[in-house]
């Protein structure tokens, strides 16, 4: 008999009827927040690609980046490590050298080390080379391709910052050798028009005081100088539509094999430029309209799955780095043509913020092979797919290396509704989660950022919120639970000094 069964198994096996491994594709969005879709409760905006993904798939509504900002979120995702535990992870210049270091168990090299093709397109923001100054005329490395993926096909920092070109692998695409680039974030080089000298050729007005009026590309002020690079330059129009192009490519070229896509997406991330057919389609100025490209990009990618005839066996996993802003550096009437939208739903707070807003996002997981669609209120973060992964594909992670990642694989599919029971965020100040009660480290310094319009979350005294009860923080209970304050204060003292 047990002969039998075996020739059976190996009979299913060789005609490729067992289970294969998981195609997977992360798609991070830049700056999204809570209530930006209508499947998360958005009224002003209605995104059914996202909605539909939804509801094939498990809908977190306590799912978490580690990081209110994008380059320490990015790294926690990629390492298993709480940022705040390493030195140079705020947010990068574009000019700024590798943070991850190469000889580590990283999210991709877990998927590379299975077997599985592993491929990053879109934004990287994780810097790139051995160090600040670099040649951007020859081969840029360390970078992706040195921690763990085999293509790479992104722009260095964000939109926003130069050098607004694409590398390919280790090169910039399309550079012409007779006009070398140089990049400078210290001074002005060369002779180009930037947005301080000459806003009259500007066709997005900066924001005062943020810094994006150096080099003008495309019309609009980026952060930090750069000369030459002509051809090479990207259109901020046409971004997106790059981006997806290249996704597109990964997977029709790996659907016979078993592959790993992180498909950074830049929406809706300043300089907020969408394309033709989104503009003015939302009502609610650039912003909006970048929220419907993103949903349309999700859209085609949901869709060439399907034409490549692999979409059952492909887990997509949508998130975002942080939490929503509005101005964050250009007069693009984000804030003028709201129209009643609430992007952060009924938190408090958003990029930048110790409160809620700053670091829980859209999180959905559709497997639909393997997952049955739900809502989730499970305590879940990114900061997990590592362990998580390794724990799907049985890869061994060394001790020391993604040291504050967990196995969560049960909740990410579906099987547990708890999640993590203790998880740390990181704002201006840093707060403790531990059965959903809230403890945030007292701060000096404005409670409210007029620069960006957002509630930062600082106070001189301490917060203590139940989750449970008001995810909304707007009830302070530390005075009313002063023993459970002074516990969670040396839990995290604790977790930082392990």
């Amino acid at each position: 008999m047990r002969i039998t069964l075996l020739i059976l198994i190996s009979f299913l096996c060789f005609h490729g009827f067992a289970q294969k491994k998981p195609n997977v594709i992360l798609i991070c969005a830049d700056d999204l927040g809570y209530g930006d879709l209508s499947c998360y409760g958005a009224t002003k905006l209605n995104t059914p690609n996202l909605d539909k993904l939804a509801a094939a798939g498990i809908r977190f509504t306590n799912g978490h980046s580690t990081s209110a900002t994008c380059t320490p979120s990015r790294y926690a995702l990629m390492t298993g490590e709480y940022p705040w535990r390493k030195k140079g992870t705020g947010v990068l210049p574009g000019d700024a050298a590798l943070i991850i270091p190469t000889d580590r168990k990283t999210l991709p090299r877990v998927f590379k080390d299975a077997g599985y093709q592993t491929a990053v397109v879109g934004k990287w923001h994780l810097g790139l080379g051995e160090q600040v100054e670099k040649n951007w005329n020859g081969e840029i490395k360390p970078g992706p391709n040195e921690v763990g993926f085999d293509y790479s096909f992104i722009f260095p920092a964000t939109a926003d910052r130069v050098p607004t070109v694409f590398l390919q692998n280790h090169r910039v695409l399309a550079l012409d050798s007779s006009d070398p680039i140089a990049v400078d974030y210290k001074q002005k080089i060369g002779t180009e028009p930037t947005g301080r000298e000459n806003p009259e050729l500007l066709k997005m007005k900066s924001s005062a005081g943020q810094g994006h009026d150096n080099t003008i590309v495309n019309g609009i002020g980026r952060i930090g100088f750069m000369t030459g690079g002509k051809m090479a330059r990207w259109v901020d129009e046409e971004l997106s539509y790059t981006f997806l192009e290249q996704a597109k490519q990964v997977i029709s070229g790996n659907k016979q094999n078993p592959f790993f896509l992180y498909f950074a997406l830049t929406e809706p991330h300043v300089p907020r430029m969408p394309g033709t057919m989104f503009k003015d389609k939302s009502g609610l100025g650039d912003r909006g309209d970048a929220i419907l490209q993103l949903d349309w990009t999700v859209g085609e990618i949901m869709k060439q799955l399907e034409n490549q005839g692999i979409a059952k066996n492909t887990m997509i996993i949508f998130t975002s780095d942080n939490g929503p802003v509005l101005d964050d550096g250009y007069q693009d009437e984000a804030v003028t043509r709201l129209n009643g939208h609430t992007p952060a739903g009924t938190l408090r707070g958003g990029k930048y913020s110790a409160l809620e807003g700053g670091t829980r996002v859209p999180f959905i997981i559709s497997w639909p092979s393997a997952i049955k669609p739900a809502v989730s209120n499970a305590l879940v973060s990114q900061i997990d797919f590592l362990q998580s992964f390794a724990t799907l594909l049985q890869q061994k992670i060394t001790a020391g290396t993604a040291s504050d990642s967990e196995n969560q694989l049960d909740a990410f599919l579906g099987k547990n509704k708890v999640g993590r029971s203790t998880y740390i965020e990181q704002g201006g100040a840093l707060s403790i989660i531990k059965d959903n009660w809230k403890y945030i480290v007292p701060q000096n310094g404005p409670a409210y950022s007029k620069l960006v319009g957002i509630e930062t979350g600082n106070l001189a005294s301490a917060q203590l919120y139940d989750l449970n009860k008001d995810k909304e923080e707007k009830n302070n209970l530390a005075e009313v639970h002063p023993e459970r304050v002074k516990a969670l204060a040396a839990l995290l003292e604790e977790i930082k000094n392990k």
